[in-house]
């Protein structure tokens, strides 16, 4: 009987122990106690608990020190100057706006995480890129919906009938059992749709956890590094941005690619937040249809109503978003305030920018608005951050103020600045060629951005200001 206390207890005290450990899910900062505000972000209440095994811990462990010991055996120490600077070719995904936001086209070895709200259109925008790469061995992993509804989502995307022998599809939440089928079929493409339904063995907990989606999406850059084959993941997020998963895979991925819009209107924006090998500042634009998404290569015959002309509060800017320019229609109400506190209200447009564009009008031109509600609207349901914006909805603002319609044919660009100056812009040269594509045919431009610049081969007519008080004087006379 003794015998068995002392081995029981034996077992007790070796027996590997649960480890709670705290995450936020805003950044990924690992805590061991629970904090009420993230020292690495500044959030506050985003720390969530998760549970890792012993015996987990101690395997992972060890095979990490395995790893780590095998890796100082095998890598070698390589001069800056010895390593070739040649760039891998680029896998064209026969869409030109995903590969310019790409940088070119899908980096071989590469993990991507596209991510959006539900109902976005992430899982129709793989599909259909997928499905016009016929050259490519593909295994699409989904873990949401069956094999039968992809078959139907693909016969409505489908336009063309290319041979699909390469097109693979795999419905499984397993990541053991993902691995094996990749091991045995070879794809030269894996996608995943979507990470937080993949769960594996080796984590005891339910799947789209921040364990879980951390864990998976390391092993999957791991099967990457290692086999060259490019890995897409779709990932969700909410409204808030509080869904754990795309925001701790952003530290892992190499690329980080969101696709956003509003669900009421047809347009739907890609935008690349991180990208290890591009630029950041690419947007690719789409229009939601029947059959799936149409790339909109000139999004400034869209984005302009076409029957403005005799109504205020409407003025049309020049901006840019990357290395694109196109014009945006910027619309704004100004009313006598309801009720004791004026309402600001901005969709598409910074609400800051707008509260100091509003405190520039009163301070710097005399406009008194404290008693009136304001509303700006950026037309077709996009969010502007080019500073060109601003000569525009301070036009805007004073046009429903007066109740005075600028004349059809005027689009301006400039930044304002707190003391009422209009700053010059960057490309100016695009956004004047951009303006007199679509025929227009005078622009307020920033007076300083025509030192050295030529402004005789443009056949629109251009008017420099240094203050919002003479762009306002030639808009309104």
């Amino acid at each position: 009987m003794c015998l068995c206390v002392k081995f029981y207890s034996y077992l007790c005290i070796n027996m590997a122990k649960d480890k709670i450990a705290y995450v936020c899910s805003n950044c990924g900062q690992e805590s061991p106690k629970w904090i009420g505000k993230c020292p690495a972000c500044g959030q506050w209440n985003t720390f969530k608990e998760i549970r890792i095994a012993g015996d987990t811990k101690q395997k992972t462990a060890t095979t990490a020190a395995a790893s780590a010991g095998h890796a100082l055996r095998n890598n070698k120490v390589f001069k800056l100057r010895d390593i070739s600077n040649h760039d891998d070719p680029r896998i064209d995904m026969h869409d030109e706006e995903l590969n310019r936001v790409l940088g070119g086209g899908l980096v071989p070895g590469s993990i991507v995480l596209l991510g959006g709200e539900p109902g976005i259109g992430k899982s129709t925008l793989t599909l259909q890129t997928m499905l016009r790469m016929p050259e490519k061995k593909i295994l699409y992993i989904s873990g949401e919906e069956s094999a039968h509804q992809l078959k139907m989502r693909a016969n409505r995307l489908s336009t063309v009938n290319y041979p699909l022998d390469n097109f693979l599809i795999l419905c499984e939440n397993s990541l053991e059992s993902i691995f094996d089928h990749i091991k045995e079929e070879q794809p030269e493409l894996v996608v995943i749709d979507s990470i937080q339904t993949i769960m594996t063995e080796d984590v005891e907990s339910s799947a789209g956890s921040i364990a879980q989606v951390r864990e998976c999406a390391s092993s999957l850059l791991r099967f990457a590094k290692t086999s060259g084959v490019p890995v897409i993941l779709i990932g969700h997020i909410t409204k808030e941005g509080t869904l754990a998963g795309p925001k701790i895979l952003e530290h892992i991925v190499d690329t980080v690619i969101q696709f956003e819009g509003d669900q009421h209107y047809m347009y739907r924006i890609l935008r690349s937040i991180k990208n290890r090998f591009g630029s950041t500042s690419e947007l690719g634009i789409y229009e939601m249809q029947q059959n799936g998404l149409r790339q909109v290569s000139n999004p400034s015959e869209l984005l302009l109503t076409q029957d403005h002309n005799g109504l205020s509060g409407i003025a049309i800017s020049s901006a840019i978003e990357g290395v694109r320019p196109f014009l945006v229609e910027t619309q704004a109400l100004v009313s006598s305030a309801a009720y004791g506190t004026p309402q600001r209200s901005a969709t598409g447009f910074d609400q800051r920018r707008l509260n100091m564009l509003l405190a520039v009008l009163e301070k710097r031109v005399g406009f008194k608005l404290m008693q009136k509600d304001v509303f700006i609207n950026i037309a077709g349901g996009l969010r502007v951050t080019d500073l060109a914006m601003d000569l525009s909805v301070i036009a805007a603002v004073l046009s429903s103020n007066v109740d005075t319609p600028i004349e059809s044919g005027w689009c301006m660009a400039g930044e304002v600045g707190l003391s009422g100056e209009v700053r010059p812009i960057n490309r100016i040269e695009q956004r004047i060629a951009e303006a007199e594509k679509l025929g227009f045919t005078d622009m307020i431009i920033p007076k300083y951005n025509l030192q050295g610049f030529d402004s005789k081969k443009y056949h629109i007519t251009l008017h420099p200001v240094r203050k919002v008080e003479e762009a306002l004087r030639v808009i309104f006379g």
